[in-house]
């Protein structure tokens, strides 16, 4: 079949997709849901995923080849999946060690605040701050837990100073990582179920 590019109706607009079939497919489909487009993922997609995963500056001939497709195919489905939201923006993971960030915190904090100004506030904070590469909000005793990377442990407690002095919070308990075992930001595809993805 010859290769088309058609739209489909996406949550962000439109969608990219790679041949008149799968376009009518998934037009009948997003119709027959009310509008919700559900994006379909074969094996080749997982593949080129994983690729993207390992080093997302290999060029396409090289991700074709790992996936045993072909160049233009390869471009197809990775639009399509930018498109869809499924592939962000391709960064450089830089050596935290060599550029001189050694330390690494993991800091639990409890408060006793919990209305809008002040959450509005604290992430606001925290947005500020490019020491902290994490911060999740928790279910159970601990309200947050930030991941902190700093040079050494004065530079931590400037980070904390400036941090109390911005927000109030109840309790701040840092724990200091002897060393990382692991760190990836590579998701487990295997576990995917690629038929239908919203």
């Amino acid at each position: 079949m010859n290769q088309i590019t058609r739209f489909a109706p996406s949550p962000t607009g439109f969608l990219h997709v790679g041949n008149l079939r799968t376009a009518i497919l998934n037009y009948l489909e997003a119709k027959r849901t009310g509008g919700t487009f559900i994006l379909r993922l074969d094996d080749t997609d997982r593949k080129i995923l994983s690729e993207l995963q390992i080093d997302a500056g290999q060029s396409l001939d090289e991700i074709a080849k790992k996936v045993f497709s072909s160049k233009t195919p390869v471009w197809n489905r990775i639009k399509k999946m930018k498109d869809y939201g499924i592939i962000g923006d391709t960064v450089s993971i830089l050596n935290a060690d060599k550029l001189g960030f050694e330390a690494c915190f993991f800091v639990m904090i409890r408060t006793s605040e919990h209305d809008l100004e002040w959450q509005e506030n604290f992430l606001q904070a925290l947005k500020d701050r490019p020491q902290v590469q994490e911060a999740h909000r928790l279910a159970g005793d601990i309200d947050y837990i930030l991941k902190v990377r700093v040079k050494n442990a004065r530079a931590y407690d400037e980070f904390y100073q400036a941090l109390i002095s911005e927000v109030e919070v109840h309790n701040v308990t840092a724990l200091l990582s002897m060393e990382e075992i692991k760190s990836t930001v590579q998701l487990p595809l295997g576990d995917i179920n690629f038929a239908g993805i919203r």
